[in-house]
């Protein structure tokens, strides 16, 4: 049984293989595969592409999902059920459970008791390891390797679980130059970029997006963590504070990829859509491979 919690555990070769089982799945799915087979999906916090993006992969496979949209007010949560209870009942219903929680190391006290493999779908500001798979495949099908890049990551990297879990995942391939770029008050602990160094990254940081942006390969934008912003007076402080518009991507260079996790608010303006940068769709469509191929790994 594998459990998918955080991207530091998954190696190199089982991202590959996984990018092999997408790209084959693509051009030959197997709408049978998971016959049977249910998945549960468990959301304490809101999603659009995550959830979708698991309930379309398991239908596409053959399999079914039981699902709890809003588990914090609609699950015996809302009573006072501890998470290890919630996850102990679903294994007497599931095959697997896909599960977003709002507290840090959630995933990892559900693994803990589960008799079926957990995905960590999201937990607090710690991790997202299925979108940081889907990230990687992204770059790897439009820049053609992971190996060699240099990207420039952006936005509220204190808070972003995104930001925390690619660079896991990025530190798996070599010679990767990475720039942070945020303000002051949102960059990430000295001590996590400490290790990300220690775990092979070349590591920037900067508060400059208009002098780093021309000579990258990648650009990840990220939006200001509204939700996790306990006064709202600071959050204001921040939003707004790199926005790509059309002006900026001109200086991309013409074969760079503009990614995003999404949601987006207003930190990627609309016109930069039509693009040839703009990937942050891509992201989506190529999510659902990604995450068929997961549970192909860990369900059949």
């Amino acid at each position: 049984m594998r459990h998918i919690i955080h991207s530091k555990d998954i190696t190199r070769q089982e991202m590959e293989a996984l990018f092999t089982d997408a790209n084959k799945l693509e051009k030959n799915p197997m709408p049978n595969l998971l016959q049977g087979k249910i998945l549960a999906s468990l959301f304490f916090e809101p999603s659009t592409r995550t959830r979708f993006s698991f309930e379309c992969a398991i239908y596409r496979l053959g399999g079914s999902i039981i699902t709890a949209e809003n588990a914090k007010e609609f699950s015996s949560a809302a009573k006072g059920e501890s998470i290890e209870d919630t996850i102990s009942t679903m294994c007497a219903y599931a095959d697997a459970i896909v599960m977003r929680h709002y507290q840090e190391g959630a995933a990892s006290s559900a693994a803990k008791v589960s008799t079926v493999p957990i995905i960590n779908a999201g937990d607090g500001i710690s991790q997202h390891p299925t979108q940081t798979l889907l990230d990687l495949y992204t770059i790897k099908r439009e820049h053609n390797q992971i190996d060699g890049i240099s990207i420039v990551i952006v936005g509220d990297l204190r808070n972003g679980r995104t930001v925390k879990s690619l660079l896991w995942g990025l530190s798996k391939f070599n010679d990767v130059s990475v720039t942070l770029v945020s303000p002051e008050g949102l960059r990430l602990p000295k001590e996590a970029v400490n290790e990300f160094i220690g775990a092979g990254l070349e590591i920037k940081e900067t508060d400059d997006l208009i002098g780093t942006i021309g000579d990258t390969d990648i650009v990840y934008q990220t939006r200001i963590q509204k939700e996790r912003f306990p006064d709202m007076a600071e959050y204001e402080k921040y939003v707004g504070c790199y926005r790509i518009d059309v002006a900026l991507v001109s200086k991309m260079r013409k074969n760079a990829l503009l990614l995003h996790p999404l949601p987006r608010v207003d930190e990627i303006a609309p016109e930069v859509d039509e693009l040839p940068q703009a990937a942050y769709f891509k992201q989506v469509k190529y999510g659902v491979l990604v995450r068929m191929a997961v549970l192909k790994w860990i369900m059949s």
